[in-house]
């Protein structure tokens, strides 16, 4: 796990300037890397790379940029889980280190651009290709691992973070598309950032630079081509075949290794599985809100450390841990972040990287198995037109009116949301029904300057991939998580690598293999959602590794912040100075005076101010330090 960056002239021509721009890229991740660092520039200054180590595998010899017998050299951010088995297929003499780094030059060399197709792991990578004149660039199949780039002139930067490219840029502005799509999904859609003239590479692509030419292409997908030949006893066992392979492979490191354990089904699914296989010192970590358990779910986590009898450690998290902390959180994430969990789990990794370089997390399962209420919800909706319309038993409904009742008691919590999803009518196109639930634009409103972002609709985005060619027949349930696998999952893996490497910590995360997560795709919806039951075939597949008070857990908490007890009380001023700040008042996107009004009114659960509050620092920590992150490159070179 690391931080890389670099640049290439589309031009094959000297950049000016070459060593300090790297050194900078450098000194902006060097979080994400503190064993290490290095940086490599051709001969002719028309490329180079940067780079900042944190050790993992081959403590000794793994070092990068690293360079092969043939010119090549590469910059890589990630883990190769397969790198022994494709270390022995292309041939271990070939080798001089045991670096999984090695294997991805060795790769290209045997395979070209298609090696990536032999990857299994997460990876972002640059390689420069010396015969060829070529930079190629791969991120894995997921987006696990981050890559973001610019053109500035005529040169691409790329880097690991937003932040190590901003010293190049002309201004640092507002993407307003991406603006858009942040208000309405919390997230950014089609490759989109927040930051004007920054674009992510997307999961599952490659990017190569030849003779000033930049091409993007998709190498892999996930097709739902639902398999009907097979019952659900098959499934199971395939799930736990796969699954327990991926936590095997996962495992690998020549450090220590322990997991995240909220308490939920997924990290407690990988945190029980790997206990079982690492089983010497391995140790799990958890937070906590102490002072109202409606905030607590240590209780679960406990429950599963000692079934598992491993030991947990545990951070009871304050609000003088949000007042100290949410700045850097921002910082780190390059984001605002509509979702409050980000925070403590920057206070859970902090608390890990104490003990461990390595963690396990169990991020994936929701949007491969059907974990998110809202899929009952729209599902419910469809039942009942079909139950009017008298083909409820057509070929078109997953599950019956009548299966599904038993299930809606998942749905006494979400009793408002009910209200507001049904308040505009009911049984629209299915497109336009999910993207009602998934829109948060609503809640908003005169704070917001929608006439500056009028010109683009997030919803023919949305609609673009909601109806991917890759989901068959129209299946409704495939099409919703199809959509959030694609946006969702990426943003929240975002989180989940800043907030982890802000501390110089690895998370992998073994639900999200190739192999099971395409076998996930062919599973039919209705033995993967049998009767409205949310992630019923990889509960049943894993239940035997549960305790049963986890195993039949209903309630879904998602690590909840107090937010809304903090403003009303001991953080109320420091909200209220972050709103109320003479840069905060004078936004054009945002009138900052028209939130403060609102911060009596936000709801227990709600995440209007949240989201604002988060999207005011990142104003803060990015657009009002512009010339903090210019004068990088006039600074002395950075160690």
């Amino acid at each position: 796990m690391c931080g890389i960056g670099g640049a290439v002239n589309l031009s094959l021509k000297q950049i000016p300037g070459l060593e300090q721009q790297l050194s900078v890229i450098n000194e902006l991740q060097k979080h994400r890397g503190p064993d290490g660092y290095a940086t490599w520039q051709h001969e002719r200054q028309q490329v180079g790379f940067a780079h900042r180590r944190l050790s993992i595998i081959d403590l000794s010899t793994g070092d990068q940029p690293m360079r092969d017998a043939a010119g090549n050299w590469v910059t890589y951010n990630g883990e190769i889980y397969n790198y022994i088995e494709l270390r022995a297929e292309i041939g271990a003499e070939k080798f001089t280190t045991t670096s999984d780094t090695e294997v991805i030059l060795q790769a290209y060399q045997q395979w070209g651009t298609e090696c990536v197709k032999r990857l299994r792991g997460m990876f972002a990578f640059a390689l420069w290709d010396e015969a060829n004149q070529r930079l190629f660039c791969a991120r894995d199949r997921f987006g696990i691992k981050p890559f973001y780039y610019t053109i500035v002139g005529n040169t691409l930067y790329f880097a690991s973070e937003i932040k190590a490219l901003l010293p190049f840029i002309e201004r640092i502005e507002t993407d307003l598309e991406g603006f858009k799509d942040y208000l309405v999904f919390q997230f950014c859609l089609a490759g989109k950032t927040l930051f004007k003239n920054i674009q992510e590479l997307l999961p599952g692509h490659i990017l190569t630079v030849t003779q000033g030419v930049i091409e993007v292409k998709r190498y892999w997908e996930v097709y739902y081509d639902r398999d009907f030949n097979h019952t659900a006893y098959y499934f199971e066992d395939k799930i736990r075949e796969l699954l327990s392979e991926s936590v095997g492979l996962h495992l690998r490191s020549d450090v220590p290794v322990g997991s995240y354990l909220s308490g939920g089904l997924d990290s407690s699914i990988v945190a029980s599985l790997a206990g079982q296989k690492y089983p010497s010192n391995f140790l799990g970590f958890t937070g906590k809100f102490s002072f109202d358990p409606h905030y607590d779910e240590s209780r679960y986590a406990r429950a599963l450390a000692e079934w598992c009898e491993f030991e947990l450690h545990e951070i009871d998290i304050t609000v003088d841990d949000f007042i100290n902390n949410i700045h850097q959180v921002i910082y780190h994430l390059d984001y605002p972040v509509a979702g409050p969990g980000s925070f403590p789990q920057y206070m859970v990794s902090r608390l890990a990287s104490r003990y461990r370089k390595v963690v396990l997390g169990g991020q994936g399962g929701d949007e491969i198995f059907g974990g998110y209420v809202r899929y009952l919800i729209a599902y419910f909706e469809q039942c009942i037109k079909g139950a009017i319309e008298g083909t409820l038993h057509n070929g078109n409904f997953i599950v019956t009116y009548e299966s599904i009742i038993p299930n809606l008691t998942a749905l006494q919590q979400y009793k408002p949301l009910l209200q507001e999803f049904w308040r505009e009518g009911l049984f629209g196109d299915m497109d336009r029904r999910y993207f009602r639930l998934v829109n948060r634009a609503p809640i908003l409103g005169d704070e917001i300057n929608w006439e500056l972002l009028n010109h683009y609709s997030a919803f023919e985005t949305f609609r673009m991939i909601f109806k991917g060619d890759n989901v068959k027949d129209g299946s409704y349930f495939d099409s919703m998580t199809h959509f959030d696998f694609k946006t969702l999952l990426p943003a929240l893996l975002q989180v989940e690598d800043r907030v982890s490497m802000a501390h110089g910590l690895e998370s992998r995360v073994p639900l999200l293999d190739h192999p099971l997560v395409e076998l996930a795709a062919t599973i039919p919806a209705d033995i993967k959602f049998k009767d409205g039951a949310m992630k019923r075939v990889y509960r049943d597949a894993l239940r035997s590794v549960l305790p049963e008070m986890i195993a039949n857990r209903q309630d879904k908490m998602g690590f909840p912040v107090p937010l809304t007890e903090w403003i009303n009380g001991p953080a109320r001023e420091f909200v209220f100075d972050i709103f109320s700040s003479r840069q905060a008042l004078t936004r054009p996107l945002i009138n900052n005076r028209l939130v403060l009004d609102k911060l009596d009114k936000e709801s227990k659960f709600g995440r209007t101010i949240w989201g604002l509050f988060c999207l005011e620092i990142w104003q803060q920590e990015f657009h009002d330090k512009e010339v903090d992150y210019k004068q990088l490159l006039l600074e002395p070179q950075f160690a």
